[in-house]
């Protein structure tokens, strides 16, 4: 149990399953080396969102490892456990549809280096 949030955490969303399941062979808890892998791709995700996030207005941070923290220009902010729960939310702040396909997105992605880069330097 989380015991800052009082929440069971029971599941790996997907994003985090196949090298969750290969490099730490079923565990939930992870230390040293594989533990600092584990951040490693959890921080990079994390760039890869906040491309297409900074476009909306958004911004996405790990927190404390373990959930997201999700924050628009006024101050709303929302905890999410995963990328899976992140997308609804974001949606929901910005009461646009976010559609990773959209024209308009992909051109400014272009743009701004973030496809070419494979991350933005936002957020």
């Amino acid at each position: 149990m989380c015991i800052l949030c009082g929440e069971l955490v029971m599941h790996v969303h997907w994003t985090d399953q196949a090298s969750h399941d290969k490099e730490y062979g079923g565990n939930i808890v992870v230390s040293g080396e594989l533990q600092r892998d584990r951040l490693r791709g959890r921080l990079h995700r994390v760039r890869y969102v906040n491309a297409v996030l900074s476009f909306y207005g958004l911004s996405f941070k790990d927190w404390q490892g373990s959930k997201y923290l999700l924050s628009d220009k006024k101050g709303l902010q929302k905890v999410v456990n995963d990328l899976g729960d992140m997308w609804p939310e974001a949606q929901k702040m910005t009461d646009k549809s976010i559609d990773p396909l959209d024209p308009a997105l992909l051109d400014w992605l272009d743009k701004e280096g973030c496809l070419a880069q494979g991350g933005s330097q936002h957020g």
